[in-house]
């Protein structure tokens, strides 16, 4: 099978992403670990790629114009990407195109970050504090909310099944470390039995499971929470 893409990745919510997208899509694929406890998403190869420092990206060595291999980073814009590529997973019409790529940002900007520092005060910080630990838990129960009534809604987020389930599912994976249960949210429930069924979303997401053994370490606290490196150091002029 020919090279097309370059997946630089790590098992984490935001690479799931775009593992699954691949799977869904066959799109051939060769990963390039990115040991995030180690430092290695501020490497000056790395930045070159993905100048904010944080993985996903990919590397596109057929884009459609048939020039240069392409670079991208940001896991949505990734995945608006690969649907578009592919034409598959995001609408052609405009209003389900549009309503698909909302869902995606609603993800990107909402539930990702909140569920993160969720995640990161209840799971993570060596200093337990009650008042972020309560006021990342009501945003998520609130988001999770929203995502509820949304599948109510239908059988999947937006219509037929597109990259806005793939963008949201990897995060509702983490449910049962944030301390919720999806009993709480039955058309959650409903559609993430559904999607864990699927054997593309199996593929993606056992995508170097076996890389996240191990504990959180003082070398990975420093790189993951910490300001061990600036990401703009190492870049070229």
């Amino acid at each position: 099978m020919p090279r097309l893409i370059d997946l630089h990745y790590w098992p984490t919510p935001n690479g799931w992403k775009i593992s699954i997208a691949l799977e869904e899509l066959g799109l051939p694929y060769t990963v390039k670990p990115l040991n995030l406890g180690r430092g290695e998403q501020f490497s000056p190869e790395f930045l070159r790629l993905s100048p904010n420092g944080r993985m996903p990206a990919i590397v596109d060595h057929a884009p459609a114009d048939g020039g240069e291999p392409l670079a991208l980073f940001e896991s949505g814009a990734i995945l608006i990407y690969l649907a578009e590529k592919t034409g598959r997973l995001l609408p052609a019409n405009l209003r389900g195109r549009h309503a698909v790529i909302s869902w995606v940002m609603w993800q990107m900007g909402g539930l990702g970050p909140m569920l993160g520092q969720h995640g990161h005060f209840r799971l993570y910080a060596q200093e337990k504090i009650a008042y972020a630990i309560e006021r990342y838990e009501r945003e998520t129960r609130r988001l999770y909310g929203v995502l509820d009534a949304q599948l109510a809604q239908g059988e999947f987020v937006v219509g037929a099944y597109s990259i806005a389930d793939i963008a949201i599912y990897p995060w509702i994976i983490t449910h049962k470390a944030q301390g919720l249960t999806l009993d709480d949210w039955p058309n959650i429930k409903r559609w993430f039995a559904q999607l864990r069924g699927r054997d593309p979303v199996r593929r993606g997401t056992a995508l170097g499971k076996e890389w996240r053994q191990g504990a959180m370490d003082d070398e990975a606290r420093r790189h993951l929470f910490g300001a061990a490196v600036k990401p703009h150091e190492g870049r070229k002029p």
